[in-house]
């Protein structure tokens, strides 16, 4: 399980990464950016996964579609449901919308969690009790302040619960399928980019995306890499769980960018950090655990 603990981490560090990077690539839009990430990233995961021997995941799950073809609408589902996500992860940051979102992501764990328990009667700790009640808490602090929650915040919190479900219940939740998502993806990221605003006299005025563009794939792919490796190695709601780590590095990241978290925010942002304080508890002891066994 630790492999898992420190995939989630790594995915979560470098999906903070992306979140700070899209302010770099200007004057692409929110769309170009998706669409670049879409395109680079996809041959970047396919060489991971021909070097790596899970390229025959990849194939088994086209080999099934090709038996089963119903499984293809499962998969454009899924698909579809991927390219909203990480379409609005790159809009967020261009449009102010970044706090909103890393509200969605802190949300996110309890919404898993909830789904694990519910479908799959998945078990707690009790450390992992200890951190959903402080989640809680500090989210009980942020309706009772808005009232509601914005839409971005929502398709975050709501969206990708239904996502892995989908991809559990299809048997493609493992980088087959992630790799089988971003091809379907790919027809309209290609149209983004095409159709897409960015000029030749951008570039010769912006020369540094000749480098950012390309490095956008790498670290796209190295996230996603790590965040489905995360989802094979970990329960379903201690993976949840753990994605509390995204969304303060994200706050993090909305503040280097010039948004503010208001004086009454702070007792919401308290409680999700200690929260997170003692998943890292937890993720210590079991490292501790399985080191005496070993």
């Amino acid at each position: 399980m630790h492999k898992g603990i420190i995939a989630s981490v790594a995915a979560s560090a470098l999906f903070a990464t992306m979140y700070y990077y899209t302010s770099l690539l200007a004057p692409l839009t929110g769309e170009e950016i998706f669409g670049w990430r879409m395109l680079l990233t996809l041959p970047c995961v396919t060489l991971f996964l021909i070097t790596t021997g899970d390229w025959r995941l990849a194939v088994g799950l086209l080999r099934r579609i090709r038996a089963t073809p119903v499984l293809l609408v499962g998969c454009i589902a899924t698909a579809s449901l991927m390219g909203v996500q990480l379409w609005l992860f790159l809009w967020a940051p261009l449009h102010g919308r970044s706090l909103e979102v890393s509200m969605g992501y802190f949300l996110l764990p309890l919404t898993m969690v909830l789904t694990g328990k519910l479908l799959w009667n998945e078990r707690l700790s009790r450390l992992q009790t200890v951190a959903v009640w402080f989640a809680a808490i500090g989210v009980a602090h942020e309706v009772l302040r808005h009232g509601s929650f914005a839409w971005e915040t929502l398709v975050v919190a709501l969206g990708y619960p239904v996502y892995f479900v989908i991809r559990r219940r299809c048997r493609n939740d493992h980088l087959g399928g992630l790799w089988v998502d971003m091809l379907l993806q790919a027809p309209v990221a290609l149209w983004f980019v095409w159709s897409g605003p960015l000029s030749a006299t951008d570039l010769a005025e912006h020369p540094a995306l000749y480098g950012l563009i390309p490095l956008l794939g790498a670290i796209s792919a190295a996230a996603l890499v790590s965040y489905v490796t995360a989802s094979r190695n970990l329960p379903f709601s201690l993976f949840g769980l753990l994605s509390y780590v995204e969304p303060a590095l994200l706050v993090v990241v909305s503040l280097l960018l010039g948004e503010t978290i208001g004086a009454d925010q702070w007792p919401t942002y308290g409680f999700i950090w200690l929260a997170v304080a003692v998943l890292i508890l937890e993720g210590a002891r079991h490292l501790a655990r399985q080191r005496r066994r070993a």
